[in-house]
């Protein structure tokens, strides 16, 4: 199991940091890239770009919380929460084996 985790592109797991404007004031934002291809992903799904996805997450947790302590780290749970989602609604692929009926 673990060469599923130790196998990874090295890629995945670097950071990078990314500038972009949320509530019209700029910021830099450090994430691996493994995490900014799934945000990418989920704005794709969404109809946005990454940095108006960002920025909408923003906006909706401090209307609801009032507050973000870390944001880097709400966006990779928010990441880890659509993946989990994603996961119970796709459908179940079955597993047939050979010479089972």
């Amino acid at each position: 199991m673990c060469e599923l985790y130790v196998k990874a592109d090295p890629i995945l797991y670097e950071s990078r940091s990314r500038s972009l404007r949320i509530c019209g004031v700029v910021t830099t934002l450090r994430l691996e890239n493994q995490f900014w291809d799934i945000l990418s992903e989920i704005a794709e799904v969404d109809g946005m770009t990454t940095n108006q996805l960002i920025a909408k997450l923003y906006e909706e947790v401090m209307d609801y919380r009032g507050e973000v302590v870390n944001f880097a780290s709400f966006l990779r749970v928010s990441c880890t929460r659509y993946l989990s989602q994603r996961r119970v609604t796709e459908p179940q692929l079955s597993v047939v084996r050979a010479g089972v009926k």
